[in-house]
């Protein structure tokens, strides 16, 4: 309780911004149901509303409430488990578009960041914005020749400034707003608001430093340089730090329009093939994916090419996560209920739901998504709904990247409605054999198994020393002849050399393979 009214005291002004959103959106109903509204008079306010538009009142306040909120509804739309569809479609709308700011308001920590005018940093610099969000403002500018090739493009990603406090402020009261929630409410108890308060928390702070940004898009660079379809901004690092982000700037087409991608010479459906192949690979092979890839993320290349923008969001698969996906999307493909089964099995363990009702679920899944074209997002949507009618919830990690995968469906649907994409998933079944056979694969298991082998070999003399040891104390032995311990000590490097020779074999024929 002291704590509460610590923080409240401490951000009662955006406290009072918050009330008096809600108030205006008519979230009185809402505040209600998780227990954070107690008196009637707000019911009473909202009693003539429409309750089918609680959601878009919903999302209209968070976007009014600016970033923090806008991230916490975009969390809460990969949800499915928990939020019924007309919640979870009318949060995927939230967008951060903002009113642009005057290069003047943002000059100071421009030319603080750059540590001279950006007139000077740069051989031009527009100062009318090319594009604008609650977080961030975006500036094209070009290279000195002596910096890079004369002419190239970059583009400057600006924090907008005091946007920092703001969103610590936000954090604090979202922390204190689900507390109280779940103490006052059984409902909200199985959104698990602590997990996802961590999970806003991490997203959102670390969207805020753009050098996190910086590294994603080196990182899925390095991970697509065998694949030059895939395009990946280049980051300027001479010029970005956490409040600034300097890169190439890419001109191309969003991926919403099939006719207007043809009209410039690009084929949707070699963009649909890409992309799937793409995303599957982040996902199964690279184990590390673009998490929001919607039409304003993504650009449409000449050559039939795809660049990846804004890496704020990067998921990452663990090794045990990405073998239970593939598992998941081979059994799928294969129309395998036991096989899907198993893995939803591991996926809802903790739940109440019955190894007979997975088994169902499993079974229902493969005849309905299974042998044909395969839409991605009515089968998650299928499986979500299960989950809901069960009350399981799914691991956090899941849920990001059912969205990703959801998210990028849907794009491809758009530019080339016929896409299927159980093709594209028997093509990266094929790409994940590959990269288990490769070296780069069993590289750093062998390495391991070597030091294991080598830390056997040099104890081996001691441990047959101290095998005999034991032999003799429990059973007496003749007494050994008076060279019995070279004996010993020669066996040993026998036996030491011989394991170390047989994994050297082994490592050299896996690499081989």
């Amino acid at each position: 309780m002291i704590k509460t009214i610590a923080v409240a005291h401490r951000d009662r002004e955006r406290l009072r911004e918050i009330v008096q959103v809600a108030s205006r959106f008519g979230l009185g109903v809402l505040l209600a149901r998780f227990g954070l509204e107690r008196s009637g008079k707000a019911r009473e306010a909202d009693a003539d509303s429409d309750p089918d538009s609680l959601p878009r009142r919903t999302r209209l306040a968070l976007e009014a409430l600016g970033p923090t909120f806008i991230k916490l509804g975009q969390i809460l739309a990969t949800r499915s488990d928990l939020l019924p569809p007309e919640w979870t479609s009318e949060l995927e709308q939230l967008h951060s578009q903002a009113p642009t700011l005057a290069f003047a308001d943002l000059r100071a920590a421009v030319e603080e960041a750059l540590g001279e005018p950006p007139e000077t940093a740069f051989a031009t610099f527009d100062p009318e914005p090319l594009a604008a969000a609650s977080m961030a403002q975006v500036h094209c500018a070009t290279l000195h020749a002596e910096e890079g090739a004369q002419g190239t493009e970059v583009v400057l990603k600006i924090r907008r400034p005091g946007i920092r406090p703001r969103v610590e402020a936000d954090l604090r009261l979202i922390a204190q707003l689900a507390a109280i929630a779940e103490s006052a409410s059984a409902e909200m108890k199985r959104f698990q608001p602590a997990a996802l308060l961590q999970q806003l928390t991490e997203a959102i702070l670390e969207e805020l430093d753009f050098t996190i940004e910086g590294r994603n898009a080196d990182r899925l660079r390095a991970d697509f340089t065998r694949n030059p379809k895939i395009v990946v901004p280049r980051i300027h690092w001479g010029w970005s730090s956490e409040t600034l982000l300097v890169m190439d700037y890419v001109e191309g087409i969003a991926p919403r329009d099939g006719v207007r991608l043809r009209a410039a010479g690009i084929d949707p459906h070699a963009i649909a093939s890409l992309g799937a192949d793409a995303v599957l690979d982040m996902v199964l092979v690279n184990g590390r994916f673009h998490g929001d890839p919607h039409p304003g993320n993504l650009l449409c290349l000449t050559g039939n090419r795809i660049a990846l923008l804004d890496c704020g969001m990067i998921g990452h698969v663990s090794p045990r996560r990405r073998e239970e996906l593939i598992d998941f999307v081979q059994a799928l493909a294969n129309g395998n209920p036991k096989g899907l089964a198993d893995v939803l099995a591991i996926w809802s363990a903790g739940s109440d739901a019955s190894p007979d009702k997975v088994q169902l679920a499993a079974e229902r899944l493969v005849q309905r998504h299974s042998g044909g074209r395969l839409v991605l997002s009515e089968m998650v949507a299928d499986f979500m709904a299960l989950m809901r009618s069960e009350r399981m919830t799914m691991p956090p990690d899941l849920l990001l990247i059912f969205k990703a995968l959801v998210t990028l469906d849907g794009v491809l649907l758009q530019i080339a409605p016929d896409f299927d994409l159980s093709e594209a998933m028997r093509r990266s079944s094929m790409r994940i054999l590959q990269a288990r056979l490769s070296p780069d694969h069993w590289q750093p298991n062998v390495q391991a198994l070597l030091r294991e082998v080598g830390r056997i070999g040099d104890d081996a003399p001691r441990l047959l020393r101290s095998a005999v040891q034991k032999l003799e104390a429990d059973r007496p032995l003749p007494p050994p002849p008076p060279d019995y311990g070279p004996a010993i000590a020669s066996a040993g490097r026998w036996i030491a050399g011989a394991i170390v020779v047989g994994a050297g074999v082994i490592a050299a024929a896996l690499l081989w393979v």
